[in-house]
């Protein structure tokens, strides 16, 4: 295991030529397509919830059927918020979390071939051995990882790839850079900073932090930090996946 002063001396070139600042926001990437599934089927977690979702649902729905997709979703690990037969949009969220891990088209929408993700128990692999929270650029998911296996999957959004204005006036490209990170601040509050606020955002390189932000798109769409909803950065606080210390790999 290394040790957080490690983590530190070995990110320290990292948060030396990254000058982000705080905010990460508002940038607008271009359109993903779905990425190659490197996800696997597991056993099946509760096959009658998954068996009962046989109609089209779509956000706005309501009802038993939507009810057993939650059930499946929230037994499978994809975070969501409650069971509560709403077709919300923590509920789209994390339809488009599976189909991400499904590599299929990334629309909220359940059809046929979300149905199938379900049925299969379609879930990501993580890297880590340990305890860490990884965020997959690829497929664009924030994975809790404990003891190696994955435990929550979040739908979340990273660096565009577009160019951008700094806060200094030069041009930079919105990026997530990849590396084994810790968690070396957090706020428990709104932060602000020169591109917008971050909701209680939990810096792990430089200006760099997993936060909370009302609009996270099925597509890549910050500046460089990964965001997923408020109501999900409640819950990484909450459960104490992302304190000070925490191993954050960005891959």
């Amino acid at each position: 295991m290394v040790s957080p002063r490690s983590h530190f001396a070995r990110n320290s070139v990292r948060t030396t030529t990254l000058t982000l600042g705080a905010a990460c926001a508002l940038a607008v990437g271009s359109a993903l397509l779905a990425a190659p599934a490197h996800a696997v089927p597991t056993p099946a977690v509760s096959a009658s919830a998954a068996d009962a979702v046989t109609a089209d649902l779509r956000k706005g729905d309501s009802g038993a059927q939507v009810s057993a997709l939650q059930q499946r979703l929230s037994d499978l690990g994809y975070w969501i918020d409650g069971v509560d037969g709403e077709y919300g949009p923590h509920t789209e969220q994390a339809v488009i979390a599976l189909q991400k891990a499904a590599g299929i088209d990334r629309d909220g929408l359940v059809g046929p071939a979300t149905r199938t993700a379900l049925a299969e128990g379609t879930v990501p692999t993580a890297t880590s051995s340990g305890t860490a929270v990884e965020i997959d650029l690829e497929r664009q998911l924030l994975l809790v990882v404990v003891g190696g296996e994955v435990e929550s999957v979040i739908h979340t959004s990273t660096g565009s790839g577009q160019p951008y204005e700094g806060s200094d006036g030069s041009e930079r490209i919105a990026t997530t850079p990849t590396g084994e990170y810790a968690v070396f601040r957090d706020v428990d509050a709104w932060d602000p900073g020169p591109y917008g606020a971050l909701y209680r955002p939990k810096y792990f390189n430089g200006g760099i932090a997993v936060h909370g932000y009302p609009s996270v798109p099925s597509q890549p769409a910050s500046k460089g930090c990964a965001r997923v909803s408020l109501a999900a950065m409640d819950w990484l606080w909450e459960q104490g996946h992302l304190d000070v210390y925490a191993t954050v790999v960005v891959r």
